[in-house]
């Protein structure tokens, strides 16, 4: 099958076709999405190597099950994620544990599809089960005054796109940070409330908008750069959300001062778990199919390149390292 190695160079080869297990679907993968994990995984891979097929977000076409497989079956259409510690997606075909996998709306392309998941995942995980916000909205009172908040920190990029649309749904106050012009437009038009510039300071444009503190932050963005300023802005027995690692050391005398919650999101947990649990994500992205098909949720794709290949897949990445995208880039169709 054609695929395209980090090597660390991206390049294109051919390779033989993966293998499912008991538990796998092979899919034959019609689109994928860049993510920054693609490019953090790919600058660990030391030059001299055989290479590794990197890519965590696609959608396609099931051509086999697994034995134990049971939810889905030949000729059906699914978005995932998959396994950082298994081949990736940038390959025509793909073998994934068939719990990680959901059905893709029927009114999403394969790109818009391919787009979804790996971000949908942390952002649900993260907001609904780390920090415990309800998805279906129950016990936040329309009172404006009652309405919880939050703060989202890279709200333009992938998760912050989708965290949005999650959060408003959900009956929070959503107040997305963006710097640009273009940026700005993108989360309103996604449902943010409204805006702060996260290059100025945070406080005075929160407090413009009649808040001291906020209720929840989600930070999507730097963990180490805005450490100081979610605890200055966080209220007490508020919850924080990060996923991005610290590079520093993290003080955490104010979030003790306010016991403040503290949210770890990475969304491989549950494939290293392995057994059913990693079913939890395959319902999420079931449920995630069923609010875009009723118009809840939209796709956050903004860039489609193609064919997938090394040379486009190079452009995506060069994209991705510019800071200055939007929503999310796919790939979609083999030459």
């Amino acid at each position: 099958m054609k695929a395209v190695l980090a090597t660390p160079e991206l390049i294109d080869a051919v390779v033989a076709d993966p293998i499912p297990g008991p538990d796998d679907v092979l899919l034959r993968v019609e689109a994928l999405a860049v993510n920054p994990v693609d490019t953090k995984v790919r600058a660990g891979i030391a030059p001299g190597g055989d290479g590794r097929i990197l890519g965590w977000d696609a959608a396609g076409v099931v051509e086999a099950c697994g034995e134990a497989v049971t939810r889905f079956r030949p000729g059906d259409a699914v978005m995932v994620a998959g396994d950082i510690r298994r081949p990736g997606c940038y390959a025509e075909r793909l073998a994934v544990d068939a719990r990680l996998c959901g059905r893709k709306p029927e009114n999403l392309n394969w790109a818009e599809a391919a787009s979804l998941p790996l971000t949908t995942l942390t952002a649900w995980e993260g907001l609904f089960e780390g920090i415990g916000f309800d998805p279906e909205g129950s016990g936040c009172p329309g009172n404006e005054e009652a309405r919880r908040s939050v703060l989202i920190l890279g709200a333009a990029g992938g998760v912050g796109s989708i965290a949005i649309q999650l959060a408003r749904r959900a009956g929070l106050r959503v107040i997305a940070s963006a710097s640009r012009p273009d940026s700005q437009a993108w989360v309103r038009e996604l449902g943010a409330e409204a805006v702060v510039d996260h290059r100025q300071p945070l406080a005075p444009q929160l407090q413009a908008l009649g808040l001291e503190q906020v209720d929840a932050i989600a930070n999507f963005a730097d963990t180490d750069a805005y450490w100081e300023p979610m605890g200055e802005l966080i209220r007490p027995h508020g919850s924080m959300l990060v996923i991005v690692g610290n590079k520093g050391p993290l003080a955490m005398e104010r979030l003790k001062e306010k016991s403040v919650r503290l949210c770890w999101e990475f969304m491989f947990s549950r494939s290293a778990q392995g057994g059913e649990a990693q079913l939890a994500q395959g319902r999420i992205l079931d449920r995630l199919a069923d609010l875009v098909e009723a118009g809840e949720i939209r796709s956050t794709l903004t860039r489609t390149l193609g064919p997938i290949s090394a040379a486009h897949l190079q452009q995506a990445h060069d994209l991705l390292s510019s800071s200055r995208t939007l929503g999310k880039i796919a790939l979609q169709g083999w030459s």
